[in-house]
């Protein structure tokens, strides 16, 4: 209508001024409802062409969309294993820090393992007490048994020793006997020894082992202990958080519920256009926006990104072509856009639906030199013609509660 309006301005009233006063044509006698299609049919169809033009120009190269949201993100609230809850530390809404506990699933089974692990551990250090026993009564055995064999092999020497001055002095039998005494307690020594190297081998290496065995074992209980306390991952806000002592979770089928991180959806905006706008939406374009949330207001923003890819597009590799009839519905070129001034957003509700406008700036290839004379003029024309866009989202704004309120019948 704006359009239409300006676009007459320099026709239809141009016509109707030169039917007027030079050939004397007045509104109500020479010009009626009947005639003024005849008598104004120039202005008429110069009006209708021109408006159309200058709407293609200024939704072209200024483009407009209502398709803009603060989108948040969330988080769900996951735990890692199945179980049931035994206690909620959070209301139905509730502001919580990092790290601070949610819900609590029922942890008796983990805390029997651990109780478990822990006398594991306290049997292993038992049993290092009673090996440090044995070392001792190895030691004992070994001094027992070095005595007696050296007792014996001093005989056997009396003994070979009496018989090579006299060979009737000493039987041959005895000294066999004394023989056999003497390797049997060399043997004894040689087993003492060994049961008192087979229990430093338990104090130094098995025993040990068996402990840092139970050890880890009780780590890996208390960690599954540790998970059967939710926390949050980050300082947000939890929504409707409906979980109650009782339920059962799953984190494959049902999330306990939602976290919304701390400032999510407060810096941006992201706004859908059209796929014609392609080659106009560029990095730095300045834009405009009036949201739901906070009506009667324009909002300076400036594009920070334009996503390359239209979401329309994508497919996932599987078993069956992808047939681009199955497109229904055409995407959009997705535009992020920040406020050019610091604390712009402040009062708008993340999730709030917006209008957004995005105006394009030929000033600088201007002011290059690289264009004619006639092209910069035509340029001139275009960057003004974003005034009427930016009318446009001012009347959108004003109208805005208005559409909402009285004509949505909310």
């Amino acid at each position: 209508m704006l359009e239409l309006l300006l676009c007459s301005l320099l026709t239809i009233v141009p016509d109707y001024l030169y039917r007027r006063y030079a050939q004397g044509k007045r509104l109500g006698r020479e010009i009626t409802l009947y005639s003024v299609w005849f008598e104004l049919r120039w202005g008429i169809t110069a009006c209708l062409m021109l408006t159309v033009g200058l709407i293609t120009v200024v939704f072209y190269n200024h483009p407009s969309t209502t398709n803009a949201t603060m989108f948040f993100r969330t988080v769900p609230i996951i735990s890692e294993a199945n179980g049931r809850v035994a206690e909620v530390n959070v209301g139905f809404s509730a502001e919580v820090k990092q790290g601070a506990p949610i819900f609590r699933l029922d942890s008796s089974t983990q805390q029997a393992a651990a109780e478990a692990a822990r006398r594991k551990i306290a049997e292993t250090e038992a049993s290092m007490v009673a090996a440090q026993a044995d070392v001792a009564a190895a030691e004992g055995k070994i001094q027992e048994a070095r005595s007696a064999y050296q007792q014996a092999l001093d005989e056997l020497t009396t003994k070979q020793e009496l018989n090579r001055n006299n060979a009737a002095i000493v039987a041959a039998r005895d000294i066999e006997r004394l023989q056999n005494v003497v390797d049997g307690r060399r043997g004894s020594v040689a087993a003492a020894t060994a049961a008192k190297d087979a229990a430093e081998a338990q104090i130094s290496t098995l025993l040990p082992a068996q402990k840092a065995s139970a050890e880890a074992a009780l780590a890996q209980v208390e960690v599954d202990l540790a998970k059967t306390v939710v926390r949050a991952g980050v300082d947000g806000r939890v929504e409707q958080f409906t979980l109650r002592v009782g339920d059962i979770v799953n984190p494959f089928m049902r999330p306990a519920g939602i976290l919304i991180p701390e400032g999510a959806g407060r810096g941006s905006i992201q706004a859908g256009f059209g796929q014609i706008e392609a080659q106009v939406m560029k990095l730095g374009m300045i834009a405009e926006v009036t949201c739901v949330s906070k009506p009667w207001t324009i909002i300076p923003m400036v594009v920070t990104g334009v996503q390359d890819f239209i979401a329309a597009g994508q497919f996932r590799g599987g078993e069956q072509l992808t047939d681009p009839q199955q497109v229904l519905r055409p995407g959009t070129i997705l535009v992020t856009l920040e406020p050019l001034y610091e604390g712009g957003l402040e009062g708008v509700t993340p999730g709030s639906s917006c209008i957004a406008n995005a105006y394009s700036s030929n000033h600088d290839l201007i002011a290059s030199g690289n264009v004619g004379a006639l092209r910069g003029l035509a340029l001139h024309a275009v960057d003004a013609v974003g005034l009427v866009h930016a009318a446009i989202l001012r009347m959108q704004a004003l109208l805005l509660p208005i559409q909402t309120l009285v004509l949505g019948g909310h």
